[in-house]
């Protein structure tokens, strides 16, 4: 599949915010998969030493996931992730075409800048994901980071990109028991789901 200004289609996305459920990854082979990077290698923040690993598997097109990009990471960041505590691993679980066309360009945008415009597609969500012409939205935001139409056309047209972006979604369906968006797995447990601050240092197991 190839997205370009024909077939990059908007979808309103879907998902399930599921509270209360831990499924630990139950053996030795499993953690070691799910700490396993995906083909185009991972986006991480921290201290890969650090004693708190925490995965989070988005969607850009997620309005929950948008919620905690904007009320809880910037916490998460500053007092956890940047001070040694917790190492944060980002993964792509995209829910329609329009969200894996979002994190194609986030990885376009370059190793130093992933970060700077995953967070900026989460605070201007609205504006290119409710609108009748998401690619010129998209576009508009990107131009911002340095692409040209031709740098934009190209990346969505990267057919390895989009198969990347695709097999983590896969994998993470198929062997972590991934359904919705944001998941997150604390230190090898999953909890779907919306996470705060004080759900973080609880789930833990009292290293935060």
């Amino acid at each position: 599949m190839t997205l370009n200004r024909r077939t990059f289609l908007a979808a309103t996305s879907a998902t399930v915010l599921s509270t209360g459920l831990t499924v630990p990854i139950g053996n030795a082979r499993a953690a070691e998969d799910l700490m396993t990077p995906g083909p185009l290698g991972e986006k991480t923040l921290g201290d890969p030493n650090a004693p708190v690993t925490i995965i989070e598997y988005a969607s850009m097109t997620c309005g929950f996931c948008a919620q905690f990009h904007r009320d809880v990471y910037p916490e998460l960041k500053e007092n956890y992730i940047d001070t040694g505590k917790v190492y944060f691993i980002f993964r792509e679980f995209p829910l329609d075409p329009l969200a894996a066309g979002a994190f194609m360009l986030a990885r376009c945008a370059g190793e130093t800048r992933y970060f700077t415009f995953i967070n900026a597609l989460y605070e201007l969500q609205a504006s290119w994901t409710r609108t009748n012409d998401p690619v010129t939205a998209l576009f508009n935001i990107a131009r911002q980071a340095g692409f040209t139409q031709e740098t934009f056309d190209s990346c969505l047209s990267n057919q390895r990109l989009l198969d990347g972006v695709n097999w983590v979604k896969d994998r993470a369906e198929a062997n972590f028991d991934v359904r919705s968006t944001p998941t997150f797995f604390v230190n090898g447990t999953i909890y779907p789901g919306v996470q705060t601050i004080e759900d973080f240092v609880s789930n833990s197991g009292g290293l935060l």
